[in-house]
């Protein structure tokens, strides 16, 4: 099968890769494929196309390991595509290993921006990925659940924007990901952060892997005190607040 040149994700924030990647498949004819290239395992992203488009999605890996992930997707027949109206994606668990239920399922949430909504289809409630969320993002998300048709629940799991000022008093002043960027550009840009927050201010960024060297770095060379709060920890998305600390009177 001929399929385009290679094309490489790893430029673009995660949220806008899979927008890309979903938007090339739906529009791909019957027996063509492109291949792109990843910066981790994008096996989330195939449950996604699976739950989106059935079983038509053709996925080869031609290269697995570090930085380097390279697959080849083909559209192995035609499919009526899964509508899903005020959601920004929708993930069918009952498509999926329930060993990498939460891998997925965390995944996705991790990129979704704050106000959006992701769309669980499963056979009876995941109470195993409820417990996570009560506890991992409990005030910050809301889990609404509804009958659909026999053996099939649908879940809404939305992802509540804050009013800025959070529990511990800070407010969080900007919001990045570090991920499509070499380490020396990450580390200029949570320096610069840290830089531009002010006493009470605090920011949040994503990271593939546990910034904790650069925590602890911090430790040793900042002059203002900071606090250091993990929000996600793994398997592939890391997600922390920093935030600087004012000065006790």
């Amino acid at each position: 099968m001929k399929y385009e040149k290679d094309i490489d994700v790893r430029v673009l924030i995660p949220i806008n890769r899979h927008t890309l990647l979903l938007q090339m498949f739906s529009e791909l004819p019957v027996g063509e494929s492109f291949t792109f290239i990843n910066d981790h395992d994008p096996i989330p992203l195939y449950y996604e196309f699976l739950s989106i488009h059935g079983e038509v999605v053709g996925w080869e890996y031609l290269n697995r390991g570090g930085r380097d992930w390279k697959v080849k997707v083909t559209r192995t027949a035609t499919s009526q595509a899964r509508e899903f109206i005020g959601v920004s994606t929708l993930i069918d668990l009952r498509k999926i290993d329930k060993t990498e239920w939460q891998k997925v399922v965390l995944h996705r949430y991790g990129m979704m921006p704050k106000g959006d909504t992701m769309e669980l289809i499963a056979a009876s409630e995941p109470q195993e990925i409820h417990h996570i969320f009560n506890e991992k993002f409990s005030g910050k998300h809301t889990w609404s659940v509804k009958p659909s048709e026999p053996n099939e629940l649908i879940i809404h799991i939305k992802k509540e924007v804050s009013s800025g000022l959070e529990e511990a008093g800070f407010a969080v002043v900007n919001e990045f990901d570090v991920r499509p960027y070499s380490p020396t550009v990450r580390h200029e840009m949570f320096y610069q952060a840290f830089a531009d927050i002010k006493p009470g201010e605090a920011f949040e960024f994503v990271n593939d892997h546990d910034p904790k060297p650069l925590y602890y770095q911090m430790k040793a060379e900042s002059k203002e005190p900071f606090t250091w709060e993990y929000l996600q920890e793994g398997p592939d998305d890391w997600k922390v607040r920093v935030a600087k600390v004012k000065a006790s009177v």
